[in-house]
């Protein structure tokens, strides 16, 4: 059976609270309650020696077990001192592959940025034995790109892929006379000069006629 004290009585039973503080309507219930506590038996519990024995037998045949011990491996707190030694060539190795795998990765960016652009030259110069491009796209190299002939006389052209990007240019007229492109922009190149620019900005197939 359990009686369910006031709070106070409770602080009484804890020694919180003797039992002249109580109110008065509560002191009655707390005598009782102090009765109650006296007669309990407070003796300690002693185990007969051979219970204990049994006991203790065991906890250690149980402690000793490969079982045990393994548990007692996975749950303590371990303090793992653990040392890798890369080689310098294991580092690049690694970044080659990850840079290898950006580039063919359907979709990466890496793959999708540098696509070139096929962009159809065209240049108008009748009296020319020979036209060659060149640009920040080569270098500037005028031996790089040159331009056929077409079957409309004084019409010369070529196809060039270009990468993404703005690029500045100029035809080279039977080596030795620069010319810009007429029918493209153009910007001062800093030495009182001026080149042709063309700007790539996305694939279209068979290439742009300048």
């Amino acid at each position: 059976m359990t009686e369910q004290y006031h709070p106070l009585i409770k602080q009484l039973l804890d020694g919180e609270l003797a039992l002249a503080e109580l109110p008065p309507g509560l002191r009655a219930e707390g005598e009782r309650a102090l009765q109650l506590l006296a007669a309990v038996d407070r003796t300690p519990v002693v185990l007969p020696a051979a219970v204990d024995q049994r006991v203790m037998a065991q906890v250690r045949r149980r402690s000793s077990s490969p079982v045990g011990r393994a548990w007692r491996w996975l749950v303590r707190a371990r303090d793992l001192d653990i040392r890798v030694r890369v080689r310098p060539w294991v580092v690049g190795l690694a970044a080659a592959a990850v840079l290898a795998l950006a580039v063919v990765w359907p979709g990466s960016e890496v793959a999708t940025s540098h696509a070139p652009v096929y962009v159809r030259f065209i240049f108008y110069a009748p009296s020319a034995h020979s036209v060659t491009i060149a640009g920040s796209f080569n270098q500037w190299d005028p031996g790089a790109a040159p331009l056929v002939p077409t079957a409309t006389p004084g019409i010369w052209t070529t196809t060039l892929a270009l990468p993404l990007g703005q690029h500045q240019y100029a035809f080279l007229v039977d080596g030795e006379r620069w010319v810009v492109d007429p029918t493209a922009p153009s910007v001062d190149d800093g030495f009182g000069q001026h080149n042709s620019v063309v700007a790539v900005t996305s694939q279209d197939g068979g290439g742009r006629a300048l």
